[in-house]
């Protein structure tokens, strides 16, 4: 039945214009438009957010389609399905009667299907006498057939923008590595540059992403990264250039720059220029209830460096450094306070820059701090026997053999 006006639900169910819009699109919809039942549905799930349906108002929509016998959908009384409500939810695989009519109104609401209700709300079909046409009472589905080229563009305008999301992602990662390392190698190669401005800058770049990000929020970073990456590239460059042109070092002139000179000074904070230096502490000696010196633990989590604002020359430092690796994992405060309360400030800090070092293999920073956490305070984690694995697994890269198998939360 395709009357030249709406038709109104049964019942207590109110009109409304969005009824009115779907009812007007379905009767201008030409009558010689076949299209694949299954590709339209297809289109609609990718598109369902947009059009603002849940995935079980899909499995009710797959479920009235299954009532059509024909694949090809052209506009007519044939678009009218009036299963009961027990067989929908058969066809739903066992949906609930309740929710059932709860996702058919969303299917209607989102201009999807037409109610076509009978004088008594009832849904069935009566045939024609002779020449004169049937009447079905149900669930319309021409509009399928009338948005089937607006659902195929919302789809294929969804593909784009997660392509795009995909391949922004993508430069991000390569961004970061690529600074990382630079970073790295022009701190071990004692390359003039001022490194803790560039590092605070990668920093901040640096912060977790969520799970699902758009284009447009990751093109923004990749090109602040790219010009990060472009200025510490051409300090490497430069430094490179430089050595060359020098020829031997040992002629007079030649500057010597260690390797592993400190970013900032050796005096604790607040004693410069007021008085005798404080001695510094000693980076090999083991704070208090940490099980390795300062220096292994640097030795074994080398990435760790990368986020001070200087060197890590006290446990003070270290202990400091590893709150803003705990923000670039993003890893709750919450969390961080409760593994300090577990394991102590040094071994929390420890943990921090095993996982950060691990930071490839760990799905959840966050989760797996608190797993830890809660096996440290039932007296059954070490940070031990992580160090160690993690000192064997550089020892095994440096000589190009495969370590054993990592047991860093034993």
């Amino acid at each position: 039945m395709n009357q030249d006006y709406p038709t109104t639900p049964f019942g207590r169910r109110p009109m409304t214009l969005a009824m009115v819009a779907a009812q007007a699109g379905a009767r201008a919809c030409p009558e010689d438009r076949p299209v694949h039942k299954w590709k339209v549905f297809r289109s609609i799930a990718a598109c369902r957010a947009t059009l603002g349906v849940s995935d079980r108002a899909l499995a009710v929509l797959n479920a009235l389609l299954t009532c059509l016998p024909e694949t090809a959908m052209t506009p007519g009384p044939e678009l009218i399905v009036f299963p009961s409500n027990a067989q929908l939810s058969l066809r739903a695989h066992g949906m609930a009667e309740t929710t059932l009519r709860r996702h058919l109104a969303a299917l209607v609401a989102a201009g999807l299907i037409i109610r076509r209700d009978s004088p008594n709300g009832k849904r069935y079909a009566r045939r024609g006498r002779g020449e004169e046409p049937g009447q079905a009472f149900g669930f319309d589905l021409t509009p399928l057939v009338a948005r089937a080229e607006e659902f195929a563009a919302l789809e294929a305008a969804i593909e784009r923008e997660r392509r795009a999301a995909a391949l922004a992602r993508e430069r991000v990662s390569i961004l970061r590595r690529d600074i990382a390392k630079m970073i790295a190698t022009g701190l071990e190669e004692g390359v003039l540059a001022d490194w803790p401005r560039l590092n605070r800058a990668f920093v901040a770049l640096s912060a977790r992403l969520p799970r699902f990000v758009s284009a447009a929020m990751l093109e923004p970073l990749a090109v602040e990264l790219h010009t990060l990456a472009v200025e510490i590239g051409k300090a490497l460059e430069l430094h490179v250039h430089t050595s060359k042109s020098d020829g031997n070092d040992s002629r007079p002139g030649a500057q010597y720059q260690n390797s592993k000179t400190d970013l900032k000074p050796d005096l604790e904070p607040g004693t410069q220029e007021t008085g005798p230096a404080r001695p510094r502490p000693d980076r090999q000696t083991p704070l208090p209830g940490a099980h390795f010196a300062l220096g292994t633990i640097l030795s074994a989590c080398p990435e760790f460096a990368l986020y001070a604002g200087g060197s890590i020359a006290t446990w003070r430092d270290f202990i400091a450094t590893a709150a803003t690796v705990r923000g670039a994992l993003g890893i709750s405060p919450s969390a961080w306070e409760e593994s300090r309360s577990a394991m102590g400030e040094a071994d929390a800090a420890v943990t921090i820059a095993a996982i950060l070092q691990r930071a490839d293999e760990i799905r959840s920073p966050g989760g797996y701090l608190r797993g830890l956490t809660a096996k440290a305070a039932a007296g059954k984690f070490s940070t031990g026997p992580m160090v160690m694995a993690l000192m064997r697994k550089r020892g095994a890269s440096a000589t190009g053999r495969a370590g054993p198998p990592d047991r860093a939360d034993a």
